[in-house]
């Protein structure tokens, strides 16, 4: 009777350089005169959402599920880019799709952000927040730490990464703390010399506006591949859902509203076709589904399952253009201006279960009242994407492919 549960963390460790560089800081001029707010991000957002999936789609194994928090990697590199300069900021920005804003400018949209998550209504959790991990009598610049704490939802704690295993145990508490014990072990194989950690994570636990009824949930078959069939346990229910076919781009979306302002969109491609909607998949699609959506009955058939993914992102990160910050010419000095830092790892895990009620709370009825026409039926018994979207903040907190919803 668990609820939904996507959790992710995202690390960043900077290790010392070895040789000390000279670098020239650059300022951000500041417009208050701007009203900024979180809608700025949610473009940019969703295309670095897009452009990492089909990287993380590229590399991943045939059958294998896709799961990761575009909100959570977004959050975590703008919190480095905060101490960032030079090129290496330039580049964090050209890939996050920043190039036309201000570092300042992030900052409050992100600081805005935190605070509409931060209002979540009674019947969700969902925490979204950041943590730096420092090494013993390390101090960064008082700036850069008042940036992250104000902007960033950032907590700093310090770590004695001489002690690699002991230190690992330290951030994994936090961590774990952070997302109910969600995720407990993140962080492996720390180096001696690793001066800081960067973590972001983000927790969501969502119960169903319309609840299954598990006497209706039954065994059935999935299909990963041509080859491949697994049994899952097949929840349904007959509803009114929005929902809406779209011939143009091969594909049947519902929308799964959880008592929030959150909702879980599902993306069925025709039968064959999920190369061809990955192909082409971005937000302009995700747009145009949300506003084409009309109420109808839906005969749905949707898989529980419950998947953890995990991902390196050093390769990725850099394929998609952030590669200094990973090399010797790395400039952080807004970080520290005395000791030359480099980052030396990013992974990222996501967690989601997807059951009947949500919570065990929902013991709720709800009785619709249905038209007399046969429903329209959606059957999700093959691959199919998944994006839980956060309304207030346009924001897509999770976004991925189910290919195997027994997998673990």
């Amino acid at each position: 009777m668990r609820g939904i549960f996507a959790i992710c963390a995202l690390l960043l460790a900077a290790a010392w350089a070895d040789h000390h560089g000279d670098h020239h800081g650059h300022h951000h001029h500041h417009h208050p005169d701007e009203e900024m707010s979180c809608h700025m991000l949610s473009p940019p957002n969703a295309d670095f959402g897009f452009a990492l999936y089909k990287h993380l789609d590229a590399k991943a194994a045939a059958g294998k599920n896709i799961f990761f928090s575009p909100l959570g990697i977004s959050t975590a590199l703008s919190m480095l880019s905060s101490g960032a300069r030079g090129e290496t900021h330039k580049q964090l920005f050209s890939t996050l799709g920043y190039s036309t804003f201000e570092q300042n400018q992030v900052d409050d949209a992100y600081k805005h952000l935190f605070h509409m998550l931060s209002h979540s209504q009674a019947n969700q959790q969902l925490d979204v927040g950041n943590g730096i991990a420092l090494r013993n009598l390390f101090s960064p610049l008082a700036k850069f730490l008042a940036d992250v704490k104000e902007h960033y939802s950032g907590d700093i704690f310090n770590v004695d990464f001489t002690k690699p295993s002991e230190a690992a145990d330290h951030i994994n508490r936090f961590i774990a703390g952070k997302t109910q014990d969600k995720i407990t072990d993140q962080v492996k194989d720390l180096d001696a010399d690793m001066a800081m950690v960067l973590i972001n994570y983000v927790y969501f636990r969502g119960e169903w506006e319309k609840p299954f009824d598990g006497n209706h949930t039954h065994k059935a078959d999935f299909s990963v591949d041509e080859n491949t069939k697994v049994q899952v346990d097949m929840m349904r229910r007959t509803g009114r859902y929005d929902f809406y076919e779209d011939p143009d781009n091969f594909t049947t979306v519902i929308m799964l509203p959880y008592k929030s302002n959150t909702s879980m969109m599902i993306v069925l491609p025709d039968e064959g076709k999920m190369k061809a909607v990955e192909g082409s998949i971005n937000k302009d699609h995700i747009r145009h589904w949300h506003d084409s959506l009309y109420r109808s009955s839906v005969e749905l058939s949707l898989p529980k399952f419950s998947i953890s993914a995990k991902a390196s992102l050093d390769d990725t990160l850099r394929e998609m253009g952030v590669t200094d910050v990973f090399g010797d010419n790395a400039d952080l000095s807004g970080i520290s201006d005395e000791i030359k830092l480099k980052v030396s790892k990013v992974s990222h895990q996501a967690v989601l279960s997807v059951d009947e009620k949500g919570t065990e709370a929902a013991a709720v009825t709800t009785l619709e009242v249905m038209p007399m026409s046969m429903p329209e039926s959606m059957t999700l018994n093959r691959p199919f994407l998944v994006f839980i979207l956060e309304h207030s903040t346009r924001s897509i907190l999770f976004m991925g492919k189910i290919s195997d919803p027994t997998a673990k």
